[in-house]
């Protein structure tokens, strides 16, 4: 099956067109960069003189994306693990829809471990803002990517949107295909992971009226992103002072190359992609709202699915118990924990250089990034 011309813009590309891309995008010169940073000098010129056939989207994912996510997993985490694959729906096809976590790496874990359990890969959802070089919009893209569009007017963002809600929508129910999609544009910095509404309307504007039977009919499935360390947590934490001290302040271009190589390469500790189970009944949810407010209600209904799969660390025990000043975690964790997590937070906070430097505040701002998924958790198993 192919996708109607009008997608051919935004769409992943057809196996054909893999064969096609490879040949120039192996002489870039960015890439040997590239895979020598991740893979060493070395494995990096064996790969490139050694890989075999790539001529489908498998192909790529196996030959290339395959061997890159997996040692990227050997060099900065412990252990990487995908938890509940039974609620993966083989004949439909699921919208995953998660926390952010990894710019780069949230979407390659996730489809690397897929892969490795033998069950189809999703279709990725990518900000055209990350594309930056046309190399890079035609690897990804050969790795079932497809672009969401940020710029635009008002007008033309509306128009963005009924588009891309409706390739979603036949990926899912006419391909039978899953999609990965964040549930926000960017990372909540703080991991007080909220859906924002948009995307919930955006789901649903090619479907039927009724708000609730359009977002049932594309098998939306809660997927909770859990790393024990954040690689970028340093720099999220100096982004929130900077924001502060300058409500002008815009990151730039080359700060954003760096958090995504901080993110690839940086310590992670232990990895848990939690699937949850598909969200069926929805009209329970959203019952007789108006239909502004159904969005809120439905965005808020996931928010408490993804939080009830967070699998927690003692890092985000103790974090929650120092935000608080108490204790009301602590069977969780150890004295040794409280220790372990002081040194690293300190180690952190070091990393750190700007001018007027207020180290009480960016502590806090890194104990939010720990500690809010404890108590969102917290609250979502309450309700």
């Amino acid at each position: 099956m192919k996708y109607p011309e009008k997608f051919d813009n935004i769409r992943r590309f057809y196996d054909e067109e893999v064969a096609q891309m490879l040949p120039q995008i192996r002489k870039m010169p960015e890439i040997g960069g590239i895979l020598e940073t991740v893979l060493g000098k070395d494995y990096a010129e064996y790969l490139l003189r050694n890989l075999g056939p790539v001529n489908t989207i498998d192909d790529f994912q196996r030959e290339v994306i395959g061997v890159l996510v997996t040692a990227i997993e050997h060099k900065t985490c412990k252990d990487v693990q995908l938890i509940g694959t039974e609620n993966y729906d083989l004949e439909r096809g699921n919208i995953f829809v998660s926390n952010h976590r990894d710019i780069v790496l949230d979407s390659a874990f996730l489809n690397s471990h897929l892969f490795y359990k033998g069950l189809p890969t999703t279709q990725i959802a990518i900000g055209n803002n990350l594309l930056a070089y046309p190399w890079i919009t035609a690897a990804v893209r050969m790795n079932k990517a497809f672009v969401v569009k940020r710029d635009g007017s008002v007008k033309e963002q509306f128009i963005i949107s009924k588009e891309l809600s409706e390739y979603i929508r036949m990926v899912r129910t006419e391909f039978h295909e899953s999609v990965w999609i964040a549930q926000r544009e960017g990372r909540a910095k703080d991991s007080d992971d909220r859906t924002a509404p948009a995307i919930v309307k955006m789901f649903t504007m090619s479907g039927e009226r009724d708000m609730a039977a359009s977002f049932e009919a594309l098998n939306v499935t809660p997927l909770s992103i859990n790393y024990e360390f954040d690689p970028c947590d340093y720099l999220k934490a100096r982004e929130f002072q900077l924001k502060r001290d300058d409500p002008g302040y815009k990151k730039s271009q080359q700060e954003d190359i760096l958090n995504m190589q901080t993110g690839i390469m940086g310590y992670k500790g232990r990895v848990v992609f939690v699937i949850g189970t598909p969200m069926r009944n929805v009209s329970a949810v959203t019952g007789d709202a108006p239909r502004n407010e159904q969005a809120a209600l439905i965005a808020e209904a996931l928010d408490r699915e993804i939080h009830r799969g967070y699998h927690l660390f003692p890092i985000n025990y103790v974090a929650a118990d120092m935000l608080e000043g108490g204790n009301r975690f602590a069977e969780h964790y150890t004295a040794k924990d409280v220790a372990a997590v002081e040194k690293y937070l300190q180690s952190r906070l070091d990393l750190i250089d700007i001018p007027g430097k207020d180290e009480a505040f960016l502590r806090g701002k890194m104990l939010q990034m720990y500690g809010n998924p404890t108590l969102n958790k917290e609250r979502a198993n309450k309700c």
